[in-house]
């Protein structure tokens, strides 16, 4: 995603345009943030009682691979995993998160991926008060009785978007007006309305009405009046409340300072003590949950990035250098490579087609018992008509004659091929048993380049001498190596694969690992 340079590059007479309307102007106009609108109004619109509503919320979620790898992460942290049993389905995660939790972790990763990135840390800082923000508003959800209330997860979750805009906007004014809102003869909507010319209130309004929100839930983020708040008379009142709570009480779980906190705590019994029946032991552990439930959140978010600072910086596919593998250097791995060259290429809608494979591989997962050598050759189908492959095969390793064998095979002459797909666990020093010891995923785009040769075992370039290019990626649980996924074609490679394309190949093999790990007959005890 490129970063946005408007205020750079604009026309000039954008010179004399306030800040204001700079922020309106983004809003309306830059390439990312319509569709953002658009995908989060999909996902907000979703009711959390309608078992399509669940259905449409899981295809939703499939149709991104980090942010079903993520769900999935999350639906198996500590915090929320209530058996030893892993989960592995996207619409178990949404039974056992439920639908709020899912939605607003859904909406996070979506102003993650696409807002435009200029400012990272003011924009990661908004981003986290607003995911505290909205557990706070789901906990307090589950406490009452009125209907659909877990709306009030996703109100809480978009209350600061004002200053979210404005910190992926400005970093410097970002600063400037929170700095100034936080001396004692101002308030946060008096220093925005001087600094931008509108209150974040107001330009937080504005975005969601742009982004077509519903109007309860841009209701919630009114002010009620009055310094004590009463019991809300309705279900608006109450949103507005817990909106206005959940964002201020959010604001507790990044303070270092005991004597900040009991400020805080003070003012927030004194508004909102009476209204939402909530005490100094009520508070406490409210904003405890969130932060735990923040942690596991954060962490994932953390990992999302920093796998796909390595797509992008380096590459998803790396050989790590090794004793027997130290010749081999300077490795052309398929990531980022120029599109061009001929003979047998990948599919132009492999992305597409390796998203469509990663949904039927995680409703067969969903669908219990299902046949595990089903879905190894779903797997398998959807590398090879999704990549260009000629031959792709599933090796898992038989601990009686401790050796991997090819077990589930598609392509040309495949059945011939599994036959004689069968090699060694030891400790070999040729690129498959280097790539399985040390769990690192591989993409050779020239097989025949001279140092990538050499490594080569040599039961395989008797049995492919004709393999140009291939992948391996080595399926490790608990540190052992239980088998590998192996494809490869005729051809040197001239296409790139991209982040997107990588990110869906590594799902795909998380699904197979999930399915291993939680087959009985494949543990890592009898494998």
């Amino acid at each position: 995603m490129n970063d946005i340079d408007s205020a750079q590059t604009a026309a000039p007479y954008e010179a004399d345009m306030s800040i204001k309307d700079k922020l309106v102007d983004m809003i309306n106009n830059h390439p990312d943030l319509p569709t953002l609108g658009s995908s989060i109004t999909q996902i907000v619109q979703l009711t959390s009682s309608d078992g399509q509503s669940r259905e449409h919320l899981a295809s939703l979620v499939l149709t991104d691979p980090s942010l079903t790898l993520k769900i999935l992460r999350l639906a198996n942290s500590m915090s929320y995993r209530s058996s030893t049993q892993a989960i592995t389905s996207i619409s178990i995660a949404i039974q056992l998160l439920g639908m709020e939790t899912v939605k607003a972790c859904a909406l996070a990763m979506l102003l993650v991926d696409r807002m435009p990135r200029k400012h990272a840390r003011s924009v990661r800082t908004e981003l986290m008060i607003a995911l505290s923000a909205s557990l706070i508003g789901r906990d307090l959800a589950k406490r009452s009785s009125f209907p659909n209330a877990e709306e009030v997860a996703v109100a809480a979750l978009f209350k600061n978007m004002g200053r979210f805009i404005l910190a992926v906007y400005d970093d410097a004014t970002y600063r400037a007006t929170m700095k100034l809102a936080m001396e004692k003869e101002y308030t946060e909507s008096k220093a925005s309305l001087e600094v931008l010319g509108c209150t974040f209130n107001w330009l937080t309004d504005y975005a969601l009405r742009a982004w077509h929100i519903p109007e309860p839930i841009i209701q919630a983020m009114k002010l009620m009046p009055g310094r004590i708040l009463k019991s809300p008379k309705n279900r608006g009142e109450w949103m507005q409340q817990v909106t206005e709570f959940s964002n201020r009480a959010a604001l507790m779980t990044f303070k270092d300072s005991i004597s900040q906190t009991d400020s805080m705590m003070e003012e927030l019994l004194n508004r909102f003590g009476a209204a939402l029946d909530i005490d100094a032991m009520k508070l406490e552990s409210i904003v405890s949950e969130a932060a735990e439930q923040l942690r596991d959140i954060n962490n994932s978010l953390e990992e999302m990035t920093r796998d796909s600072k390595e797509n992008n910086d380096q590459s998803s596919a790396e050989l790590v250098k090794s004793d027997g593998l130290s010749a081999v250097t300077g490795m052309d791995l398929w990531i980022n490579q120029t599109i061009g060259g001929s003979g047998q290429r990948k599919p132009a809608n492999a992305a597409d087609l390796l998203s469509e494979g990663l949904q039927e591989v995680t409703e067969l997962m969903h669908k219990q018992p299902y046949s595990i050598n089903t879905l190894l050759i779903l797997v398998a189908e959807t590398y090879y008509r999704s990549l260009g492959f000629q031959f792709v095969t599933i090796c898992v390793k038989d601990m009686q004659t401790n050796q991997f064998r090819a077990r589930n095979s598609v392509g040309i002459n495949h059945q011939d091929l599994q036959k004689g797909f069968v090699f060694s666990d030891s400790a070999a020093l040729d690129l498959f048993s280097i790539a399985l010891k040390r769990n690192v995923d591989l993409a050779i785009s020239d097989a025949s380049e001279p140092k990538i040769r050499n490594a080569m075992p040599v039961w395989h370039r008797r049995l492919l001498p004709d393999t140009k290019s291939f992948m391996v990626l080595p399926l490790v649980l608990q540190n052992k190596p239980i088998g590998m996924i192996y494809a490869d074609r005729p051809v040197v490679v001239q296409e790139g694969i991209t982040v997107r394309e990588m990110k869906l190949i590594k799902a795909l093999k998380e699904n197979v690992l999930a399915a291993f790990n939680t087959s009985s007959h494949y543990s890592t005890e009898s494998v």
